[in-house]
């Protein structure tokens, strides 16, 4: 398959956190609560000297996850946090609305293989994606893997991770909770039979199978790091042969794409997550040595190859990027001989693909997706027309078939996926999301405000058609900030709920995401990332002093590295903000790169164990930031067991202290779910009723008046 528009499936970024964070409803009540006293947690006296200063830990004994006391602790949390936020008036009215907002029709983008289109679909009254198959566009949809029956409780959830070139083996994963590793399974799609290769539960990046169905490349990547390994069908995995990786530690990631007539191999090495990037070249059907396209310059570069070329999207020289050609008959050439295909513009790319002959290159012009089209040799062909401004994503196909597919959706437009006719630029709606909201009423708009260096900084703001800037709107605020991770204008169901009842949305373009480039990401990274903070902390102030909120009506959300940014804002300026919900996140960043897959974010974050990072990482890091007697907002932590990418420790760790620490009489909760992670598998029926718990606290703090009780949802 031919994807790319952007490489999510290697950023450690969260699904939507604004489809789960950004619910409002008619039940916006005037409750106070009881008054309770959080569960008391045991501190130690641990104290460590790292570059001659001291590390006090009190609560480092939270991180043995299953010891006994640490569960029993974790027992105590959840019945505090249900015993203030389990019995909220209007709460099964609020949970109606969710039922009618999230479980609606669901399909993803389909990849077609020899006339079959194979996709997942989750119907309304179903919990969890099933994976279908069509014969043909207009074939009826066909059952091929149903993970409904596969547990009890529904945490085993099913996605395609490949198909073959022929259309008669699926590729897919098992994954159990919301964890990263998966189980690697095989369906003969004829038979409707499973092949008897079955790869346990592990980390893998990539799975390539050959044209002739013999053989799979893939990455497994153990407790040494990433290997690049040759399975052959039939055989037992543990007895695949490996060929690349050695040497490399686990702060590598290693994956390989094979090209369409199974000819080359096309292998990458990245230094992390935000590091350079190594491509290398192996021509397998020769059994050729492996050759080094790119690897000592310092530049990120993904390569596929299309027809009877490597094409390279690579910020080499280009911190916008551009696409360059590499000739596969002299792959030893260097980078100063690369054929420059498409130039750098001011616009940087968000992504490449190839379809239909064809070279799909995705623009963010301002933070709004632009796709133009051009020939292999650079010419340019045309622009793909979209309603508003919006985001698109997920641009597959073929460069052999005449078809492409992609997403494309806004604040205030819902999710459609297109068929695009490569050769005649015209295009039609395969599916869209039938959502129950009066989007009409919706207005976006885009403002530059300045972060505390001057920088301007761009954001959207959603709100209802005709607001009022009375100084008084429930606002929510979230962002990312990282790992070039782009906040483009997507789709949020709840979110437009949120504005339809009067609700203000803003998402500010931080630095650190790939908004305007690489210069961009690096002006929010290392030593820079106090920048994130400070971009975020002026769009809070932005959206109070231009009317649109006070700081007992700002509520602010974020995930995962959107975690470590509301902890460093709540840490860094409490009086800001009334509610954080702080999920899945980094805080202890002076540890963080110890545990799980952590060593991968040292290229974006740094380490404690250098002298110089150290300072910067002490300096921001929420959790050695806390300070006695302070008065924070409101915080709603959440984690689970199942987390195996951001360690939960840090939640944990974080909502003791908080608890301990804090001056106000705002409540400090955990809502741990021991079954979550952070690569969703949620069936829908937990996600309403997480998101539940998550919004009863969101509208409690933010104290809405009884003007929206009046509202109908």
């Amino acid at each position: 398959m031919r994807k790319i528009l952007t490489q999510s499936n290697l950023k450690f970024q969260l699904k939507s956190w604004s489809l789960l964070f950004l619910l409002s409803g008619s039940l916006l009540w005037a409750y106070g609560g009881d008054k309770k006293t959080p569960p008391g947690t045991r501190r130690d006296n641990v104290k460590e000297t790292l570059h001659g200063v001291e590390i006090v830990d009190p609560y480092r004994w939270l991180e043995d996850q299953q010891s006994s006391e640490t569960r029993t602790w974790i027992d105590a949390q959840n019945k505090y946090t249900q015993s203030l936020i389990g019995d909220f008036p209007g709460r099964d009215k609020l949970k109606k609305r969710l039922t009618e907002l999230m479980k609606i029709d669901v399909i993803s983008i389909p990849i077609a293989r020899n006339g079959r289109y194979f996709f997942t679909k989750r119907a309304a009254d179903q919990d969890l994606r099933i994976i279908y198959m069509r014969e043909g566009l207009g074939g009826e949809d066909q059952l091929l893997i149903d993970p409904h029956g596969m547990s009890d409780d529904l945490r085993t959830s099913v996605h395609i991770r490949g198909v073959s070139k022929d259309g008669k083996i699926l590729i897919y994963g098992v994954r159990e909770g919301g964890e990263d590793e998966v189980q690697l399974r095989f369906l003969d799609v004829d038979k409707r039979t499973e092949l008897p290769d079955k790869f346990p539960k592990a980390r893998y990046f990539g799975a390539a199978l050959t044209p002739d169905n013999s053989g799979m490349y893939y990455t497994l990547h153990g407790k040494e790091g990433s290997r690049l390994y040759f399975h052959k069908m039939g055989t037992d995995p543990a007895e695949d042969k490996k060929f690349f990786g050695d040497g490399y530690d686990p702060g590598k990631i290693i994956f390989a794409e094979l090209s369409d007539d199974g000819r080359h191999l096309v292998i990458h090495v990245l230094h992390g997550s935000a590091g350079k990037t190594e491509v290398y070249l192996k021509n397998v059907a020769e059994d050729g040595p492996i050759v080094a396209i790119q690897k000592e310059i310092d530049a990120r570069t993904f390569g596929q190859i299309a027809g009877d070329q490597l094409f390279l999207e690579t910020n080499w020289q280009a911190p916008n990027k551009r696409i360059v050609a590499v000739d596969l008959k002299n792959p030893a050439q260097g980078p100063d001989d690369w054929r420059e295909v498409i130039p750098e513009s001011d616009a940087p790319i968000n992504g490449s693909a190839f379809a239909g002959g064809k070279l799909f290159i995705n623009y963010l012009e301002n933070v709004v997706s632009k796709v133009k089209v051009f020939e292999p040799d650079g010419r340019y062909v045309r622009e793909i027309a979209f309603p508003a401004i919006g985001s698109v994503g997920g641009v597959s196909g073929d460069w052999d078939n005449n078809e492409a597919f992609f997403s494309y959706s806004s604040f205030h437009i819902p999710n459609t996926i297109y068929r695009y006719d490569v050769a005649n630029g015209t295009q039609e709606v395969w599916a869209k999301l039938n959502i129950p909201i009066a989007s009409d009423n919706i207005e976006v708009k885009q403002v530059w405000y300045e972060s505390k260096d001057k920088t301007k900084i761009p954001m959207f703001i959603v709100h209802r058609k005709g607001l009022q800037l009375t100084g008084d709107n429930p606002t929510y605020l979230t962002g990312y900030g990282g790992f070039t991770v782009s906040r483009t204008p997507r789709f949020s169901s709840t979110a437009a709920l949120w504005v339809e009842l009067g609700g203000v949305y803003a998402v500010p373009n931080l630095r650190g995401g790939g908004e305007f480039g690489e210069e961009w990401h690096k002006a929010g990274m290392l030593e820079n990332k106090q920048n994130v903070f400070d971009d975020f902390i002026a769009a809070g102030e932005y959206l109070i002093s231009e009317g649109y909120t006070n700081s007992s009506k700002l509520g602010i959300a974020g995930g995962s590295n959107g975690g470590l940014l509301v902890g460093a804002a709540l840490t860094q300026r409490p009086d800001l903000f009334k509610a954080v919900i702080c999920a899945v996140p980094l805080l202890d960043m002076v540890r963080y790169h110890n545990f799980l897959v952590a060593k991968f974010w040292t290229p974006e974050y740094g380490s404690s164990e250098d002298p110089e990072q150290f300072k910067y990482l002490k300096a921001y890091s929420p959790y050695h930031n806390v300070k006695k007697g302070v008065k924070y907002p409101s915080i709603l932590f959440t984690t689970g067991d199942a987390d195996t990418r951001v360690d939960p420790s840090h939640a944990r760790k974080m909502t003791a202290l908080m608890q301990s620490a804090t001056g106000s009489d705002n409540p400090v909760m955990l809502y741990y779910d021991t079954k979550s992670g952070h690569s969703g598998g949620k069936p829908v029926s937990q996600q309403i009723e997480d998101s539940t718990v998550w919004f009863s606290f969101l509208l409690w703090q933010l104290g809405e008046s009884e003007s929206y009780t009046q509202k109908s949802l």
